[in-house]
């Protein structure tokens, strides 16, 4: 049976939010099994906050398309209210239901902060964005949001998510080379899962019996360079965990004796430095990570005919 991404990601419910994001309590420690690559994103997206509150901006726009449960608009305002922005507007949109009641759950306790505008909606991305041209300082599309799109309807998705940012663009995609994933929670929790990727589909049936079948296209950087930089002025383009998650343990195989090494972990650091932008690694990272810049006024996405 066919289903569409929101339905998958709409059933996981919490299942996806501890595999994703970690302990929803621990909101900077960084405890999911995505905990390197999320520190470094979010390393760049609060090096931007600093910036712009530098700069002297006492106000701020973000949209997050894709926004799951809303755990990086929890950290953008939590951190933007610290800096001492004076008004926060934040938009998050998914299309899982389940997602956006969970992301109306867990930020109740920054939405009341003074200043703060923060709303959810449930929303397809492959319609037209509601926002005005040049509506957000900062626009995120993180964590396979990208892969699990049509690959006919990118070039007016992209378009379109240029139109609304008049400052940053970051956005996350999986790779060609990455290490499987069953997308909706942890591969413990999978019976069996399979990748086709002359359709650009995925399966999976989950232990509990579940099984779903969405898009799923696997990025190379070279491919996704050239599909955003039409839209996107590149910042910078790199790989997001080359070699943290080849080297992370796994419980069905690795016995609990293998001992946590602090200083391999400060090699990994230095590879994945060192290694990040090189041709013959960026495909084998988990994520593909682009920053970017508009680069100058879309044409709006047309909506499908009725």
């Amino acid at each position: 049976m066919t289903h569409s991404a929101g339905t998958a990601y709409s059933v996981s419910g919490d299942h996806y939010l501890s595999y994703a994001d970690g302990d929803p309590d621990r909101l900077f420690s960084f405890t999911s099994h995505f905990a390197y690559a999320d520190a470094r994103l979010w390393a760049v997206i609060a090096r931007r906050l600093r910036f712009m509150r530098a700069d002297g901006k006492e106000e701020l726009r973000v949209l997050d398309a894709g926004c799951g449960p809303g755990t990086w608009l929890r950290r953008i305002i939590t951190e933007a209210h610290r800096l001492g922005f004076r008004k926060i507007e934040a938009i998050g949109f998914d299309i899982a239901e389940t997602q956006i009641d969970k992301a109306r759950e867990l930020t109740r306790d920054v939405r009341h902060l003074p200043g703060v505008s923060l709303s959810f909606e449930v929303r397809d991305l492959t319609q037209p964005l509601p926002e005005a041209d040049r509506s957000f300082d900062l626009t995120l599309c993180l964590y396979c949001v990208l892969n699990h799109l049509p690959q006919e309807v990118l070039p007016a998705v992209i378009d379109e998510l240029a139109r609304v940012t008049r400052g940053a663009f970051v956005t996350t995609v999986r790779t060609i080379g990455s290490v499987p994933t069953a997308y909706v929670d942890s591969l413990d929790h999978a019976r069996a899962f399979r990748q086709d990727n002359d359709l650009d589909r995925f399966e999976v049936e989950l232990l509990d019996g579940q099984q779903f079948n969405f898009p799923s296209h696997l990025f190379a950087a070279r491919e996704f360079e050239t599909l955003m930089k039409k839209a996107f002025t590149i910042d910078s383009l790199r790989g997001l965990d080359l070699f943290h998650s080849r080297f992370s343990p796994d419980p069905r195989w690795n016995p609990e004796a293998l001992p946590s090494d602090e200083a391999l972990v400060r090699v990994l650091a230095r590879l994945e430095d060192r290694f990040a932008t090189h041709p013959a690694f960026i495909d084998r990272a988990t994520h593909i990570l682009l920053i970017g810049r508009p680069r100058c006024a879309s044409v709006p996405l047309q909506a499908p005919a009725a």
